[in-house]
């Protein structure tokens, strides 16, 4: 079943922006038609106007000519306070207000909506429930209590709390560690599965681009629109030198990054649970032909793995446990690959619905992944 549509097109139609006193346009003649329910990911160089371009939606910068319409409305008609409580907004390390809980920051905009507080405290768990943090445990703490990835989760939390119709997100996973990033990457799909907001995504990482994009616009100075097109399109049609160099020398490995985990075979591992004896996680090893085993939770979430090896002589499984790295099912094919070189099993573990435990993804799987992307790319240039 397709999940419906929330967000609204936004169009962008000959929109310049002209600091006073600037010799040249901060954005220039910029046209861009974004449609409904799509992630639409804006990629430059610093300096390049790409923030200030998304800005202009909620004019937090105020276009200096040209038109923004938001679905059926003028955005330039609209009172900018009111615009901007409208549209979702989620900037890097998070921007929550330290004084207040995380229940007064992601109900900050329905309350100055003038939703009632029982609305605003259904809301506000729901929205925590959406990003993976329990109501219960973190809704009356304070951002500095939470870690850096869980303060964005409260970000964007915070940014969909009005139900917006467009939600702009301005490098929010940029001033976090590489694993973090890419499980709110995961994150955020797995968000839009269900959604279908209109999300304007700025980054400066081509790689986040190709994994997050419907559509990619890259831009050049003063947000010349160099290309706009689907990831797939740009890695193998790069429209210039320019959008070329920004695709990179690794154009047939950053394939993988348009491949999710959800689109290739899942092969069955051997698991064993958290409580279970020395002896059932021996029997289990034993009867098969791996030598580790995934130990989940009580949820049947992944949590650690062991060695057959280190069984031998354990007092206990958590004893001999070893942390894990996982993938999702939204994780991208590259995401895999760099969680089985730093894993060494030649397989990744991969979680699905409510991070329980899907399988494992192998690197034969990807390998044979690999060899077939190029061979399409071979045949789509006319090679043989």
């Amino acid at each position: 079943m397709t999940t419906a549509v929330t967000g609204a097109r936004i169009v962008l139609d000959h929109v310049s922006k002209v600091y006073l006193g600037a010799k040249q346009p901060a954005v220039e003649d910029v046209s861009l038609d974004i449609p409904a329910g799509e992630v639409v990911v804006f990629v430059g160089p610093s300096g390049c106007g790409k923030t200030t371009t998304m800005r202009m939606i909620n004019r937090l910068s105020e276009p200096t000519s040209g038109r923004i319409m938001i679905g059926d409305k003028d955005a330039l008609s609209i009172k900018p306070t009111e615009l901007r409580r409208s549209i979702g907004y989620s900037i890097q390390q998070a921007g929550l207000f330290p004084h207040m809980t995380i229940r007064q920051n992601v109900g900050l905009v329905p309350g100055l909506l003038g939703w009632d507080r029982t609305r605003i405290a259904d809301r506000v768990d729901e929205l925590l429930d959406l990003v993976g943090l329990e109501p219960a445990q973190y809704a009356e703490r304070y951002p500095r209590q939470l870690s850096g990835g869980q303060q964005q989760r409260v970000g964007v939390a915070r940014a969909l709390a009005a139900d917006p119709p467009a939600l702009l997100m301005d490098e929010p996973f940029g001033a976090v560690d590489p694993i973090t990033r890419s499980t709110l990457q995961d994150e955020l799909l797995r968000l839009q599965t269900e959604l279908r907001k209109t999300i304007v995504f700025v980054t400066h990482d081509f790689g986040e681009a190709v994994k997050l994009g419907d559509r990619i616009a890259v831009l050049g100075q003063r947000s010349k629109v160099l290309q706009y097109d689907t990831p797939q399109t740009i890695l193998a049609n790069p429209a210039d030198d320019t959008v070329a160099g920004f695709v990179g020398s690794g154009a047939s490995l950053r394939q993988l990054g348009l491949q999710r985990v959800k689109d290739v075979p899942l092969h069955e591992h051997v698991t064993v649970r958290t409580g279970d004896s020395l002896d059932r996680a021996r029997e289990q090893l034993a009867a098969s032909e791996f030598d580790w085993a995934v130990v989940l939770d009580e949820r049947s979430r992944p949590v650690s793995w062991v060695r057959e090896k280190r069984l031998a002589h354990a007092n206990s499984l958590s004893e001999v446990a070893e942390p894990l790295d996982v993938v999702s099912t939204q994780s991208t094919l590259e995401d895999a690959l760099e969680a089985i070189l730093a894993e060494q099993h030649a397989s990744a573990v991969v979680t699905g619905a409510g991070n329980r435990y899907a399988g494992v993804v192998t690197l034969d799987t990807l390998i044979e992944t690999i060899t077939r992307l190029r061979a399409e790319a071979k045949h789509a240039a006319g090679q043989p």
